[in-house]
């Protein structure tokens, strides 16, 4: 339109005042539309962005005690499985003991024919006896001047390998009979009566009941914290029984559980189902209950490989605050050991979208008759 406007005028300039040069006129006529278009088009493609206010759900940091109490499931295991053998070859002749039986330290568990040995026994205790008697002959002779001492110190010499030979028949007598060795369980018998068995092959298999464990997967924010742990016990058969950590498997699984161990002491039966309760402290560094805190998890970010928190300030700017993560408590709130103090108020929800001393609006608690802040 303004276009038209400027043609009309320039093709009608005849109708201007005499007194003013039509040719300036026309000039300056032209000049003053060209620029009242350029600015009119100019505001036309000028836009104006409206700024946005992110909203958000804040908190407070809740301080905590120096303790934490979690709660984990494990199994009853053997600690270890003893194979038991005869030290000598030979014939069964009698077991005395079936899988699952109880038996406690240096009780009989089986017998080999032992005839065979009994006689090289009396064999060698024979001719040991008979070789005595000859060697206490020759030392009256020998006192008498009436062996030499070469004689003498032979015969001495043969008695002794005689005592040495009867001894090993009579070990290898004993050998015949197998003792339990501790007290435990037989988890397998695996020969039968009458069979011949070599020297150092297992007859049976037995369950170590003095050195039961308990086995436990732990998170990674527990093994975290294994340096820290104050106590331990298990509960088993409406009981409880202590436990001793004895080793931790530095190597997570494919679940991102640390495989512990536990010693145990009580009447449990391997294999079974256990409730372990272990209480996890707070580092000496931090045993200063005011300077620990949780806040829940989804408030806490990550960048450039450290945590922080969204800090509102008094005039709803927010800033990054820095902290120390000890790990979680039994809520699933994260564990703040430096950089709170309680007192400040945090972002809770909307921690994605925020920015360094950007302005937001904090949404409020919703009242009880207005669930979902439709009102």
């Amino acid at each position: 339109m303004l276009f038209e406007m400027s043609e009309f005028v320039i093709n009608n300039y005849n109708v201007l005042p005499n007194f003013a040069p039509k040719y300036l006129m026309l000039r300056y006529m032209r000049y003053f539309v060209m620029a009242l278009m350029a600015f009119v088009l100019c505001s036309c493609a000028k836009e104006t962005k409206p700024t946005v206010i992110h909203s958000v759900v804040t908190t407070t940091p809740a301080p905590v005690g120096t303790q934490s109490v979690k709660n984990f499931s494990g199994v009853v295991r053997e600690n270890a499985e003893t194979n038991l053998s005869f030290k000598t070859a030979g014939q069964l002749e009698h077991i005395y003991v079936k899988e699952g039986d109880r038996v406690s330290s240096g009780q009989l568990l089986a017998v080999l024919d032992d005839k065979d040995y009994k006689l090289g026994v009396e064999a060698t205790q024979i001719q040991y006896d008979q070789t005595k008697a000859e060697v206490e002959r020759m030392k009256v002779l020998f006192e008498g001047n009436s062996l030499s001492a070469n004689d003498y110190e032979k015969a001495l010499s043969g008695l002794k390998q005689l005592g040495v030979q009867l001894q090993v028949n009579k070990n290898k007598l004993s050998y015949t009979r197998l003792y339990a060795p501790a007290s435990g369980v037989i988890k397998s018998v695996n020969f039968e009566r009458m069979e011949m068995v070599d020297a150092g092959t297992p007859v049976f298999v037995m369950l170590d009941l003095h050195s039961l464990e308990v086995e436990v997967n732990l998170p990674a924010d527990v093994y975290a914290q294994r340096n820290n742990l104050i106590d331990a016990y298990c509960t088993a058969n409406s009981e409880q029984f202590p436990l001793q950590l004895r080793s931790i498997v530095p190597k997570a699984d494919s679940n991102q559980l640390f495989t512990a161990k536990f010693a145990l002491k009580g009447n449990v039966s391997a294999g079974k189902s256990v409730d372990v309760v272990l209480t996890i402290g707070v580092p000496s560094a931090h045993t200063d209950t005011s300077a620990v805190c949780t806040v829940p998890q989804h408030s806490v970010f990550e960048e450039g490989g450290k945590q922080y928190v969204w800090q509102v300030k008094a005039d709803s700017t927010v800033v990054k605050r820095p902290i120390e993560v000890l790990g979680t408590d039994d809520h699933g709130n994260i564990m703040v050991s430096a950089g709170l103090d309680g007192s400040e108020t945090i972002v809770r929800a909307g921690v994605g979208v925020l920015k360094e001393n950007e302005k937001v609006k904090i949404v409020g608690k919703a009242s009880d008759t207005n669930v979902g802040g439709l009102i």
